[in-house]
């Protein structure tokens, strides 16, 4: 990662630009939008009737045991126009992106760019502050004490400043020197964007290509994954799903500071493909074991690397959700049932509530 980081050279010269961030440090703290909450239990006789009595906008798949309980669009794809939502249309899917990431960590390790996920960061890059107490796993499964550099970043842009990945690694490195880290890493766990930036810059740099294009070659054309791509700060409306929040169109976003960490666009088609590849044989047995959370006690969700696990009495439902202006998404399985569940929403209104109801109701009405 030495190389990139050499490459700073705008922030690095940016002394302004530091003196923000380093004030923003001090009030700004990390946060999930996937954090578990809570919702009131609603009456319902089919999926399709409980995706419409919370307004659900957009496209959902669920299935069951082989069976579609729904697959249909919900509202319009594009108000002005009256696209109607479809399977083939894309949308963003926000941080969905971080579980393709963890799967370009896990080809790293098959091609033998890397020996463990035991490894620490000090082994890529020396100079990284308390790169020798994190650990591969630890970034991955939000366990780093690194503190998440979205808001700091959103900010700066706001302000005018245009920063590229390994600026905002140098954003991080900075938080990091001057605050420290947020907790001893491995003793607590804490939802940090920062986290899957530094593994898809580790990905860039060990495997010598674009993190995208290594995703590309490893990931979706094997798949045959034809319709997922590097998110563009404005969408084409003709192909996408326009975003929406409190009736008001809201499709663009700085996409470079969503970089590994929510930077795709994707359509339920392909969604659907890489959750069945995931739910069957992309990853082996033994990469399973490391890569999903087990053990998790019934009502309470845990992190995996790049997946969470909820469980529900004898349910497990392994899943993550997105959210990035104007889209909300979530992809899941649940191997009982041999159920897949892609929901990508061009409506961001009431994203964390609308998700966990979903996940809530399908827990204890449908996969019990």
């Amino acid at each position: 990662m030495k190389t990139s980081i050499q490459q700073c050279n705008n922030y690095l010269t940016n002394n302004l630009l530091v003196a923000l961030l380093v004030a923003l440090i001090t009030t700004v703290s990390s946060c999930s939008s996937d954090d578990h909450v809570n919702s009131p239990t609603i009456n319902y006789t089919t999926v399709e009737n409980l995706l419409t009595d919370i307004d659900f906008q957009g496209y959902a798949i669920v299935t069951k045991n082989g069976n579609d309980l729904v697959r249909q669009g919900f509202g319009l794809a594009n108000e002005s126009t009256a696209l109607p939502q479809d399977y083939n249309l894309a949308y963003r899917i926000g941080s969905v992106t971080k579980t393709l990431t963890a799967a370009a960590m896990v080809q790293l390790k098959r091609d033998g760019l890397i020996t463990s996920f035991n490894q620490t960061l000090d082994e890529f890059d020396a100079e990284f502050p308390n790169g020798n107490q994190i650990t591969i796993t630890q970034l991955l499964s939000h366990q780093s004490g690194i503190p998440d550099y979205q808001f700091i970043v959103e900010e700066a842009y706001e302000q005018g400043a245009t920063l590229d990945e390994e600026d905002i690694y140098e954003v991080v490195i900075e938080m990091i020197s001057e605050n420290g880290l947020n907790f001893t890493p491995g003793s607590n766990k804490q939802y940090s964007n920062s986290n899957f930036l530094i593994a898809a810059l580790l990905v860039q740099e060990l495997s010598q290509m674009s993190y995208h294009e290594y995703i590309q070659q490893n990931i979706f054309s094997p798949l045959e994954i034809a319709n997922t791509y590097k998110g563009t700060n404005a969408i084409d409306s003709n192909t996408h799903a326009e975003g929406y929040k409190n009736g008001n169109i809201n499709s663009t976003y700085p996409m470079t500071i969503a970089f590994g960490v929510g930077d795709f666009s994707s359509t339920p088609k392909d969604m659907e493909t890489w959750v069945n590849a995931v739910k069957t044989n992309w990853f082996t047995e033994a990469e399973k074991a490391e890569i999903f959370a087990e053990d998790v006690p019934s009502g309470y969700v845990d992190f995996g690397l790049g997946w969470f696990t909820t469980q529900e009495g004898n349910t497990t439902l392994y899943w993550h959700g997105g959210d990035i202006n104007g889209y909300w998404s979530m992809i899941g399985f649940i191997p009982e049932y041999n159920a897949t569940i892609v929901l990508l929403s061009n409506k961001q209104d009431d994203t964390g509530t609308q998700r966990n109801t979903i996940i809530e109701q399908l827990l204890t009405n449908e996969f019990n």
